[in-house]
């Protein structure tokens, strides 16, 4: 419990609280990518590998025939859906945190007084709110490296994987599930690019609800062009456009922060762009240790990968911008 007038908290308050609420700190992390997942399908009780698969089974009506059948070939196209075992060592000095919280909490309550005193809990729950953010940044550019040191590391990213099936030819202009981009996109040409991008769409892609997974800096290059291309037309009545226009509203443009940078656009269904967690199994943990006098060390394990279920053309479209 705090001491009086100062607030500070014992190692073993600590250790209680992760213990008591080791599930909710290990889920914080997955809460920090919910604005990204909103776009995308959790895929929880993954731990190392699941083979995920989009079956095709070939069968159709036809008239009707006494007697005739046929034998069909059910194809399974399948992926490995990858989470890595991830870890946290984090040493961090707990009356700082403490500090953290009580200021946040301060700028909030404009002049009245606090609920309460942080709790040894919401420390806790800082820090893993803090490595959430980092897993939020490394979605499409993580680059798995098992002797690395940073989330970056952790995992392969969607763009990582792109990459890697487009060197292997998976992903390619003859399959139809990738395109290289006329020109880069910027203020004059991003609608223009958009609807390049809608056209080359497989029909059944294009007759599904998907996501424009795109960098910020797209987004506003593509409110600009619109904004500039129809002045004159009374139905623009807002500048954030969130659907590419001829899409029927059935393509919504969306831009993530883990996509700054990136040099690839993906078109896709929210079932298709697969985020693994594990979140059931004891193999995920959180402990607290004093290694020092004057910090507190948070050990956390858990696993996290992403995948794409399916890089079939009508499940996904990769568009590349030019150098």
């Amino acid at each position: 419990m705090p001491a009086t007038g100062i607030v500070t908290y014992t190692l073993e308050d600590f250790r209680n609280s992760a213990r008591t609420y080791r599930r909710n700190i290990l889920r914080l992390p997955i809460v920090a990518l919910r604005d990204d997942l909103r776009y995308m399908t959790l895929r929880p009780n993954v731990r190392y590998s699941e083979v995920v698969s989009q079956s095709d089974f070939d069968v159709e009506f036809r008239p009707y025939k006494r007697g005739k059948r046929e034998l069909k070939d059910l194809k399974l196209i399948q992926r490995d859906l990858r989470t890595y075992f991830g870890k946290i060592d984090a040493d961090f000095e707990p009356n700082s945190a403490i500090n953290t919280i009580v200021g946040h909490r301060a700028s909030l309550a404009a002049g009245k007084d606090l609920a309460h005193t942080p709790t040894a809990q919401e420390v806790l729950y800082l820090a893993a709110k803090s490595a959430g953010k980092k897993l939020k940044l490394a979605l499409f550019s993580a680059v798995r490296d098992e002797d690395g040191e940073t989330t970056q590391d952790l995992f392969d990213g969607f763009d990582t994987i792109t990459a890697n099936e487009i060197a292997q030819g998976n992903i390619s202009e003859e399959k139809g599930n990738y395109h290289m981009l006329s020109a880069k996109p910027d203020d004059s040409n991003a609608v223009k690019l958009a609807k390049e991008m809608l056209r080359k769409m497989s029909p059944e892609l294009r007759a599904e609800e998907c996501f424009l997974f795109c960098s910020q800096d797209f987004a506003d290059a593509y409110n600009e062009a619109y904004l500039e291309s129809h002045k004159g037309l009374v139905y623009n009545t807002k500048y954030n456009q969130v659907s590419v226009e001829g899409s029927n509203q059935m393509l919504t443009i969306v831009p993530l922060l883990g996509k700054t940078g990136s040099r690839f656009i993906h078109i896709a269904p929210k079932a298709n762009m697969l985020v693994g967690v594990d979140q059931f199994s004891d193999l995920e943990r959180v402990k607290i240790g004093d290694y020092d006098p004057d910090l507190i060390t948070m050990s956390m394990r858990m696993f996290f990968g992403v995948e794409f279920e399916s890089i079939d053309p009508r499940r996904l479209l990769v568009c590349e911008i030019p150098e």
